[in-house]
């Protein structure tokens, strides 16, 4: 699905959880042709999805089920079609999350848990590094001591998935804050995912979606 000139067309899944304007202009950037939707059929039909997430873990999913999300998610990885996660679109896509003693089941992509961060100060907010996978593509082009721009105070501390049940295991980069170290992003085929919000990173952040839109 492109438009007339060529551009590859993004949908950006609106499901009232997400920095919805900062993430269109950033992919605008990089080339692509943004779709704000709540359509099921745009987002299946669109070359990217793009699903956002600001928020609390079980309001983000409430929001996503209203609108059918998983079953979009899940239909575009069936058909090997593109999705990339952000933050707490990140976050959903494990089995569960626990926040404030609620406990949610999320779209079980992956299994885990999301829970809170082990930190004296909390929200984790700002600049940090990533200790990038080996063979990253998400990454590719940049360098190791590259900052991406975090806003959170739940994650994924442990990622449980064995590396024996794929033909290409998943390749997950990590971050840390505190006495915690959590998932910061998973490339697992055509589910890509970051804790860090890209389109909040200045260059590094479009590289990253650069590189995203690059694999449609």
């Amino acid at each position: 699905m492109t438009t007339p000139s060529g551009q590859p067309t993004v949908a950006l899944l609106d499901y009232g959880a997400g920095n919805l304007r900062s993430a269109a202009r950033a992919l605008e950037h990089v080339g692509a042709d943004v779709i704000v939707t709540q359509d099921a059929l745009t987002c299946i039909e669109a070359d990217g999805l793009v699903v956002p997430g600001v928020g609390a873990y079980d309001a983000c999913m409430k929001g996503l089920r209203a609108v059918q999300g998983p079953r979009i998610i899940g239909q575009r990885l069936a058909g090997a079609r593109p999705v990339l996660g952000i933050c707490v679109g990140l976050q959903v896509m494990f089995d569960r999350g626990v926040e404030h003693g609620i406990n949610t089941q999320g779209c079980g992509e992956w299994p885990g848990t999301v829970d809170k961060l082990v930190a004296p100060v909390l929200p984790h907010m700002g600049w940090n590094t990533v200790d990038v996978a080996a063979g990253s593509d998400m990454f590719a082009g940049l360098d190791a001591d590259t900052r991406f721009y975090f806003v959170h105070s739940y994650g994924v501390r442990e990622w449980t998935l064995q590396d024996d049940e794929f033909i290409a295991p998943p390749k997950v980069s990590w971050s840390s804050h505190g006495a915690s170290r959590f998932v910061a992003a998973v490339e697992n085929g055509p589910l890509w995912a970051t804790q860090f919000h890209p389109e909040k990173s200045g260059d590094a952040g479009l590289q990253l979606l650069t590189n995203w839109v690059g694999t449609f």
